[in-house]
Protein backbone atom coordinates (compact mmCIF):
# COMPACT_ATOMS: atom_id res chain seq x y z
CA UNK A 1 0.00 0.00 0.00
CA UNK A 2 1.19 3.45 -0.83
CA UNK A 3 0.31 7.46 -0.53
CA UNK A 4 -0.13 9.28 -3.88
CA UNK A 5 -1.88 12.41 -5.07
CA UNK A 6 -5.24 12.16 -6.46
CA UNK A 7 -7.07 14.10 -9.38
CA UNK A 8 -10.30 15.62 -8.82
CA UNK A 9 -12.11 12.96 -10.14
CA UNK A 10 -10.71 10.33 -8.31
CA UNK A 11 -10.91 12.38 -4.93
CA UNK A 12 -14.81 12.76 -5.47
CA UNK A 13 -15.54 9.26 -6.32
CA UNK A 14 -14.07 8.31 -3.18
CA UNK A 15 -15.88 10.71 -1.52
CA UNK A 16 -19.53 10.37 -3.27
CA UNK A 17 -19.41 6.98 -1.64
CA UNK A 18 -17.76 7.63 1.85
CA UNK A 19 -20.53 7.57 4.48
CA UNK A 20 -19.46 10.75 6.89
CA UNK A 21 -17.52 13.77 5.18
CA UNK A 22 -17.12 17.38 5.80
CA UNK A 23 -17.43 20.40 3.23
CA UNK A 24 -13.94 21.03 4.64
CA UNK A 25 -13.23 17.52 2.61
CA UNK A 26 -14.17 18.47 -0.82
CA UNK A 27 -12.33 19.34 -3.51
CA UNK A 28 -14.51 22.59 -4.19
CA UNK A 29 -12.72 23.66 -0.70
CA UNK A 30 -9.35 22.88 -1.49
CA UNK A 31 -9.69 25.26 -4.70
CA UNK A 32 -10.67 27.80 -1.97
CA UNK A 33 -8.45 27.37 -0.12
CA UNK A 34 -5.49 27.33 -3.25
CA UNK A 35 -6.93 30.88 -3.43
CA UNK A 36 -6.00 31.89 0.12
CA UNK A 37 -2.45 31.49 1.91
CA UNK A 38 -2.28 27.10 1.30
CA UNK A 39 -1.01 25.26 -0.93
CA UNK A 40 -3.54 21.71 -1.48
CA UNK A 41 -3.26 18.41 -2.46
CA UNK A 42 -5.81 15.39 -2.64
CA UNK A 43 -4.25 12.14 -1.77
CA UNK A 44 -4.99 8.79 -1.35
CA UNK A 45 -4.33 5.58 0.33
CA UNK A 46 -3.85 2.92 -2.99
CA UNK A 47 -4.15 -1.39 -2.47
CA UNK A 48 -4.09 -3.01 -5.64
CA UNK A 49 -5.61 0.34 -7.77
CA UNK A 50 -8.58 1.03 -5.07
CA UNK A 51 -8.50 4.18 -2.50
CA UNK A 52 -8.99 2.99 1.06
CA UNK A 53 -8.57 6.28 2.34
CA UNK A 54 -8.19 9.48 1.47
CA UNK A 55 -7.63 13.43 2.74
CA UNK A 56 -7.68 16.73 1.77
CA UNK A 57 -3.94 18.48 2.75
CA UNK A 58 -3.72 22.15 3.36
CA UNK A 59 0.19 23.35 3.52
CA UNK A 60 0.71 26.98 4.74
CA UNK A 61 4.14 28.19 5.71
CA UNK A 62 5.36 28.74 9.25
CA UNK A 63 8.24 30.86 9.99
CA UNK A 64 9.69 29.54 6.86
CA UNK A 65 9.07 25.80 7.83
CA UNK A 66 5.73 23.54 6.00
CA UNK A 67 2.91 22.99 7.99
CA UNK A 68 0.24 20.98 7.24
CA UNK A 69 -3.92 20.59 7.94
CA UNK A 70 -6.56 18.05 7.22
CA UNK A 71 -9.73 20.14 7.52
CA UNK A 72 -12.22 17.82 9.87
CA UNK A 73 -9.61 14.94 9.40
CA UNK A 74 -9.04 11.89 6.85
CA UNK A 75 -11.76 10.34 5.21
CA UNK A 76 -10.71 6.90 6.83
CA UNK A 77 -12.54 4.28 8.83
CA UNK A 78 -11.10 4.89 12.74
CA UNK A 79 -12.02 1.88 14.35
CA UNK A 80 -9.81 0.00 11.64
CA UNK A 81 -6.59 0.08 13.72
CA UNK A 82 -4.45 -1.28 10.85
CA UNK A 83 -5.66 0.65 7.99
CA UNK A 84 -5.28 3.26 10.42
CA UNK A 85 -1.83 2.30 11.07
CA UNK A 86 -0.49 1.62 7.28
CA UNK A 87 -2.35 5.24 6.62
CA UNK A 88 -0.17 7.01 9.56
CA UNK A 89 2.96 5.56 8.26
CA UNK A 90 2.08 6.03 4.72
CA UNK A 91 1.14 9.54 5.64
CA UNK A 92 4.36 10.28 7.15
CA UNK A 93 6.59 9.03 4.68
CA UNK A 94 4.63 10.61 1.92
CA UNK A 95 4.61 14.66 3.87
CA UNK A 96 7.91 14.40 5.07
CA UNK A 97 9.54 13.56 2.05
CA UNK A 98 7.83 16.96 0.80
CA UNK A 99 9.67 18.64 4.24
CA UNK A 100 6.27 19.25 5.80
CA UNK A 101 7.01 19.58 9.53
CA UNK A 102 3.46 17.79 10.88
CA UNK A 103 -0.23 17.95 10.05
CA UNK A 104 -2.91 19.20 12.09
CA UNK A 105 -6.31 17.42 11.94
CA UNK A 106 -9.51 18.04 13.87
CA UNK A 107 -11.39 14.66 12.96
CA UNK A 108 -15.17 14.22 12.89
CA UNK A 109 -14.68 11.15 15.50
CA UNK A 110 -17.82 12.23 18.10
CA UNK A 111 -17.40 11.73 21.48
CA UNK A 112 -21.33 12.83 22.71
CA UNK A 113 -24.53 13.53 21.30
CA UNK A 114 -26.46 16.18 23.46
CA UNK A 115 -29.96 17.35 22.65
CA UNK A 116 -31.36 20.31 23.09
CA UNK A 117 -31.75 19.98 26.96
CA UNK A 118 -28.59 19.32 26.93
CA UNK A 119 -28.52 15.84 28.13
CA UNK A 120 -26.42 13.17 26.75
CA UNK A 121 -28.59 10.96 24.06
CA UNK A 122 -25.87 8.57 22.55
CA UNK A 123 -21.90 7.91 23.16
CA UNK A 124 -19.40 6.67 21.06
CA UNK A 125 -18.48 3.11 22.31
CA UNK A 126 -15.53 2.84 19.96
CA UNK A 127 -14.04 6.87 21.53
CA UNK A 128 -11.92 5.29 23.89
CA UNK A 129 -10.06 2.54 21.60
CA UNK A 130 -9.70 5.12 18.82
CA UNK A 131 -8.35 7.82 20.87
CA UNK A 132 -5.75 5.28 22.44
CA UNK A 133 -4.68 3.78 19.42
CA UNK A 134 -4.70 7.49 17.90
CA UNK A 135 -2.20 8.38 20.98
CA UNK A 136 -0.47 4.98 19.91
CA UNK A 137 0.04 5.68 16.68
CA UNK A 138 1.97 8.81 18.09
CA UNK A 139 -0.53 11.60 17.32
CA UNK A 140 -0.58 14.15 20.01
CA UNK A 141 -4.04 15.24 21.49
CA UNK A 142 -4.34 19.28 22.06
CA UNK A 143 -6.91 18.44 24.61
CA UNK A 144 -10.51 19.12 25.17
CA UNK A 145 -10.96 22.47 24.62
CA UNK A 146 -14.50 24.16 25.63
CA UNK A 147 -14.39 27.34 23.19
CA UNK A 148 -12.97 27.88 19.87
CA UNK A 149 -9.39 27.09 20.39
CA UNK A 150 -9.45 24.21 18.03
CA UNK A 151 -8.72 24.32 14.27
CA UNK A 152 -12.17 23.87 13.38
CA UNK A 153 -15.51 23.84 16.14
CA UNK A 154 -15.50 21.21 18.77
CA UNK A 155 -19.09 20.80 19.18
CA UNK A 156 -21.26 21.53 16.23
CA UNK A 157 -25.53 22.38 16.06
CA UNK A 158 -27.01 19.42 14.00
CA UNK A 159 -31.00 19.66 13.18
CA UNK A 160 -32.84 16.31 12.06
CA UNK A 161 -34.99 17.82 9.63
CA UNK A 162 -36.57 14.61 8.16
CA UNK A 163 -39.94 15.27 9.94
CA UNK A 164 -42.48 17.11 8.37
CA UNK A 165 -41.78 20.84 8.58
CA UNK A 166 -44.97 21.82 10.96
CA UNK A 167 -43.38 19.03 13.54
CA UNK A 168 -40.18 20.61 13.00
CA UNK A 169 -41.73 24.17 13.53
CA UNK A 170 -43.87 22.99 16.64
CA UNK A 171 -40.32 21.49 18.21
CA UNK A 172 -39.10 25.36 18.37
CA UNK A 173 -38.85 26.42 21.67
CA UNK A 174 -42.21 28.84 22.04
CA UNK A 175 -40.70 32.39 22.48
CA UNK A 176 -38.76 31.27 19.24
CA UNK A 177 -41.93 30.68 17.56
CA UNK A 178 -43.60 34.18 18.35
CA UNK A 179 -39.72 35.89 17.19
CA UNK A 180 -40.07 33.78 13.75
CA UNK A 181 -44.25 35.04 13.44
CA UNK A 182 -43.36 38.28 14.33
CA UNK A 183 -40.16 39.21 11.92
CA UNK A 184 -43.12 37.80 9.03
CA UNK A 185 -45.55 40.13 10.42
CA UNK A 186 -43.74 42.97 10.78
CA UNK A 187 -42.20 42.80 6.70
CA UNK A 188 -39.46 40.55 6.79
CA UNK A 189 -39.40 38.57 3.41
CA UNK A 190 -36.51 36.11 2.76
CA UNK A 191 -35.25 36.03 -0.85
CA UNK A 192 -33.05 33.78 -2.53
CA UNK A 193 -29.92 36.10 -3.76
CA UNK A 194 -26.81 35.40 -6.34
CA UNK A 195 -23.06 36.35 -6.72
CA UNK A 196 -23.99 39.96 -7.43
CA UNK A 197 -25.45 40.14 -4.00
CA UNK A 198 -23.10 38.32 -1.78
CA UNK A 199 -21.42 42.09 -0.55
CA UNK A 200 -24.95 41.87 1.56
CA UNK A 201 -23.53 38.95 3.26
CA UNK A 202 -19.83 40.09 3.45
CA UNK A 203 -20.28 43.75 5.24
CA UNK A 204 -22.31 41.98 7.51
CA UNK A 205 -19.41 39.32 8.51
CA UNK A 206 -16.59 41.26 8.01
CA UNK A 207 -15.66 42.98 11.57
CA UNK A 208 -16.47 39.30 12.74
CA UNK A 209 -14.77 37.04 10.13
CA UNK A 210 -10.92 36.92 9.76
CA UNK A 211 -11.37 36.29 6.14
CA UNK A 212 -11.53 38.94 3.00
CA UNK A 213 -14.23 39.36 0.56
CA UNK A 214 -12.28 36.75 -2.27
CA UNK A 215 -13.11 33.59 0.35
CA UNK A 216 -16.62 34.24 0.39
CA UNK A 217 -16.28 34.82 -3.77
CA UNK A 218 -14.67 31.93 -4.28
CA UNK A 219 -16.94 29.88 -1.83
CA UNK A 220 -19.94 30.99 -3.64
CA UNK A 221 -18.03 30.44 -7.47
CA UNK A 222 -16.45 26.91 -6.45
CA UNK A 223 -19.42 25.01 -5.02
CA UNK A 224 -21.79 26.86 -7.34
CA UNK A 225 -20.03 24.85 -10.59
CA UNK A 226 -21.60 21.53 -9.00
CA UNK A 227 -24.86 23.08 -7.82
CA UNK A 228 -23.98 22.89 -4.19
CA UNK A 229 -24.16 26.54 -2.81
CA UNK A 230 -27.45 28.58 -2.29
CA UNK A 231 -27.59 32.37 -0.81
CA UNK A 232 -30.27 34.05 1.11
CA UNK A 233 -30.76 37.08 2.46
CA UNK A 234 -33.82 38.65 4.73
CA UNK A 235 -35.17 42.05 3.59
CA UNK A 236 -37.40 44.47 5.35
CA UNK A 237 -40.42 45.63 3.14
CA UNK A 238 -40.13 48.89 4.67
CA UNK A 239 -43.55 49.71 3.56
CA UNK A 240 -45.16 46.90 5.05
CA UNK A 241 -43.16 47.74 8.53
CA UNK A 242 -44.83 51.57 8.34
CA UNK A 243 -48.05 49.57 7.79
CA UNK A 244 -47.91 47.47 10.99
CA UNK A 245 -46.19 50.01 12.93
CA UNK A 246 -49.04 52.45 12.53
CA UNK A 247 -51.66 50.02 13.20
CA UNK A 248 -49.50 48.71 16.30
CA UNK A 249 -49.78 52.65 17.49
CA UNK A 250 -52.71 52.91 17.26
CA UNK A 251 -53.68 50.24 18.86
CA UNK A 252 -51.79 51.14 22.00
CA UNK A 253 -53.35 54.50 22.27
CA UNK A 254 -57.37 53.38 22.00
CA UNK A 255 -55.87 51.14 25.16
CA UNK A 256 -54.08 53.73 26.74
CA UNK A 257 -57.11 55.98 26.19
CA UNK A 258 -59.09 53.26 27.94
CA UNK A 259 -57.49 52.79 30.87
CA UNK A 260 -56.77 56.54 30.97
CA UNK A 261 -60.40 57.24 31.21
CA UNK A 262 -60.47 54.33 33.66
CA UNK A 263 -58.03 56.24 36.10
CA UNK A 264 -59.89 59.39 36.02
CA UNK A 265 -63.48 57.68 36.84
CA UNK A 266 -62.03 55.98 39.65
CA UNK A 267 -59.85 58.28 41.02
CA UNK A 268 -61.37 58.67 44.30
CA UNK A 269 -60.05 55.06 44.37
CA UNK A 270 -57.24 53.21 45.36
CA UNK A 271 -56.01 50.87 42.90
CA UNK A 272 -52.79 50.28 42.60
CA UNK A 273 -53.93 47.20 40.07
CA UNK A 274 -55.31 50.00 37.82
CA UNK A 275 -52.07 52.19 38.41
CA UNK A 276 -49.97 49.18 37.32
CA UNK A 277 -52.09 48.77 34.06
CA UNK A 278 -51.58 52.23 32.94
CA UNK A 279 -47.80 52.27 34.24
CA UNK A 280 -47.31 49.25 31.61
CA UNK A 281 -49.89 50.82 28.53
CA UNK A 282 -47.52 54.07 28.82
CA UNK A 283 -44.54 52.02 28.31
CA UNK A 284 -46.62 49.95 24.93
CA UNK A 285 -47.40 53.45 23.97
CA UNK A 286 -44.02 54.90 24.11
CA UNK A 287 -42.46 52.17 22.27
CA UNK A 288 -44.94 52.18 19.59
CA UNK A 289 -44.50 55.82 19.04
CA UNK A 290 -40.86 55.09 18.74
CA UNK A 291 -40.99 52.17 16.18
CA UNK A 292 -43.88 54.39 14.24
CA UNK A 293 -41.08 56.78 14.06
CA UNK A 294 -38.11 54.74 13.01
CA UNK A 295 -40.84 53.19 10.68
CA UNK A 296 -41.46 56.29 9.00
CA UNK A 297 -38.02 57.22 8.64
CA UNK A 298 -37.11 53.79 7.12
CA UNK A 299 -39.79 54.39 4.54
CA UNK A 300 -38.28 57.70 3.66
CA UNK A 301 -34.73 56.49 3.91
CA UNK A 302 -35.01 52.78 1.91
CA UNK A 303 -38.08 53.16 -0.32
CA UNK A 304 -37.00 49.73 -1.64
CA UNK A 305 -36.27 47.92 1.39
CA UNK A 306 -33.17 46.99 3.42
CA UNK A 307 -30.99 43.68 3.91
CA UNK A 308 -31.59 42.87 7.73
CA UNK A 309 -29.62 39.17 7.65
CA UNK A 310 -28.07 36.86 5.53
CA UNK A 311 -26.61 33.47 5.02
CA UNK A 312 -24.57 31.29 2.97
CA UNK A 313 -25.89 27.30 2.47
CA UNK A 314 -23.66 24.78 1.02
CA UNK A 315 -25.45 21.42 0.43
CA UNK A 316 -23.04 17.99 1.57
CA UNK A 317 -25.38 14.88 0.00
CA UNK A 318 -27.71 14.81 2.53
CA UNK A 319 -26.92 17.65 4.77
CA UNK A 320 -27.62 21.07 4.43
CA UNK A 321 -24.60 23.38 6.36
CA UNK A 322 -25.15 27.03 7.20
CA UNK A 323 -21.62 28.12 5.89
CA UNK A 324 -21.64 31.75 7.25
CA UNK A 325 -24.73 33.75 8.48
CA UNK A 326 -24.80 37.61 9.35
CA UNK A 327 -27.29 40.03 10.10
CA UNK A 328 -27.51 43.94 10.52
CA UNK A 329 -27.55 44.84 14.53
CA UNK A 330 -29.46 48.08 14.30
CA UNK A 331 -32.07 45.81 13.62
CA UNK A 332 -31.65 43.18 16.20
CA UNK A 333 -35.25 43.58 17.56
CA UNK A 334 -37.13 42.42 14.08
CA UNK A 335 -35.57 38.71 14.43
CA UNK A 336 -34.95 38.84 10.89
CA UNK A 337 -32.18 36.13 11.48
CA UNK A 338 -34.77 33.49 13.34
CA UNK A 339 -37.07 33.84 10.48
CA UNK A 340 -34.90 33.51 7.82
CA UNK A 341 -32.95 30.53 9.60
CA UNK A 342 -36.34 28.83 9.94
CA UNK A 343 -37.38 29.41 6.26
CA UNK A 344 -34.13 27.74 5.56
CA UNK A 345 -35.12 24.65 7.63
CA UNK A 346 -38.35 24.68 5.98
CA UNK A 347 -37.39 24.81 2.62
CA UNK A 348 -34.42 22.18 2.78
CA UNK A 349 -36.76 19.71 5.21
CA UNK A 350 -39.36 19.80 2.15
CA UNK A 351 -36.83 18.91 -0.44
CA UNK A 352 -36.06 15.38 1.24
CA UNK A 353 -32.15 16.88 3.20
CA UNK A 354 -31.85 14.82 6.40
CA UNK A 355 -29.72 17.49 8.45
CA UNK A 356 -29.05 21.10 8.81
CA UNK A 357 -25.66 21.70 9.82
CA UNK A 358 -26.15 24.98 12.35
CA UNK A 359 -22.21 25.38 12.69
CA UNK A 360 -20.15 25.48 15.69
CA UNK A 361 -20.96 26.18 19.17
CA UNK A 362 -18.96 26.05 22.45
CA UNK A 363 -19.05 23.33 24.92
CA UNK A 364 -22.97 23.73 26.16
CA UNK A 365 -22.11 22.52 29.78
CA UNK A 366 -19.52 25.34 30.25
CA UNK A 367 -21.25 28.83 30.95
CA UNK A 368 -19.68 31.60 29.43
CA UNK A 369 -21.26 35.28 28.73
CA UNK A 370 -19.28 35.37 25.45
CA UNK A 371 -21.12 32.57 23.64
CA UNK A 372 -24.27 31.90 25.63
CA UNK A 373 -25.94 33.60 23.25
CA UNK A 374 -24.79 31.87 20.32
CA UNK A 375 -25.55 28.46 21.93
CA UNK A 376 -28.75 29.83 23.32
CA UNK A 377 -29.47 30.82 19.76
CA UNK A 378 -28.85 27.30 18.16
CA UNK A 379 -30.08 24.73 20.67
CA UNK A 380 -33.68 26.72 20.60
CA UNK A 381 -34.24 25.43 17.51
CA UNK A 382 -34.32 21.89 19.15
CA UNK A 383 -31.00 21.05 17.27
CA UNK A 384 -28.62 17.96 18.89
CA UNK A 385 -24.65 19.06 20.05
CA UNK A 386 -21.78 16.80 18.53
CA UNK A 387 -18.91 16.60 20.72
CA UNK A 388 -15.81 15.91 18.84
CA UNK A 389 -12.58 14.82 20.14
CA UNK A 390 -10.84 18.13 19.11
CA UNK A 391 -7.49 19.04 17.53
CA UNK A 392 -4.75 15.93 17.16
CA UNK A 393 -0.91 16.53 15.29
CA UNK A 394 1.19 14.09 13.57
CA UNK A 395 4.86 15.04 13.46
CA UNK A 396 5.88 14.06 9.58
CA UNK A 397 9.56 14.45 9.49
CA UNK A 398 10.80 14.70 13.09
CA UNK A 399 14.12 16.59 12.52
CA UNK A 400 12.66 19.42 10.64
CA UNK A 401 9.59 19.73 13.74
CA UNK A 402 12.49 19.76 16.05
CA UNK A 403 13.98 22.95 13.95
CA UNK A 404 10.57 24.53 13.15
CA UNK A 405 9.70 24.38 17.24
CA UNK A 406 13.00 26.03 18.14
CA UNK A 407 12.34 28.75 15.93
CA UNK A 408 8.84 29.39 17.42
CA UNK A 409 10.23 29.54 20.68
CA UNK A 410 12.81 32.20 19.45
CA UNK A 411 10.07 34.04 17.76
CA UNK A 412 8.09 34.10 21.23
CA UNK A 413 11.23 35.70 23.18
CA UNK A 414 12.27 38.52 20.32
CA UNK A 415 8.59 39.79 21.02
CA UNK A 416 8.98 39.70 24.50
Amino acid sequence: MYIKELTSEEFNNFTNNFPYKSIYQTSEYAYIMNHQKYNTMLIGLIDNNTILAASLIMIEKRNNFKYAYAPRGFLIDYTDYNLLRVFTFELKKFLGKKDIVAVKLSPMIFKNIYNSKKSIIKTNVNFENIYNNLKMLDYYHFGFNNFFESHKPRFEAILDIKKNYLLLFKDIRKEFRTKIRSAEKKGIRVIKGNEEELNYLINQVSKKYPRGESYFKDTYNYFNKTNKVDYYYAKLDTKIYLEVSKKQFEQEEANNNKINAAVIKNADKNSSKLLSKKIESDNLLSKAKDQLIKATNLLRDYPEGIIVATSLIVKNSDEIVLFMDGFNNDFKSLNAKHLLIWKLIEKYSKLGFCKFNLGGMSNINVDNSKYNGLNDFKLNFNSNVIEYIGDLELITNNPLYFMYRKSAQLKRMLKK
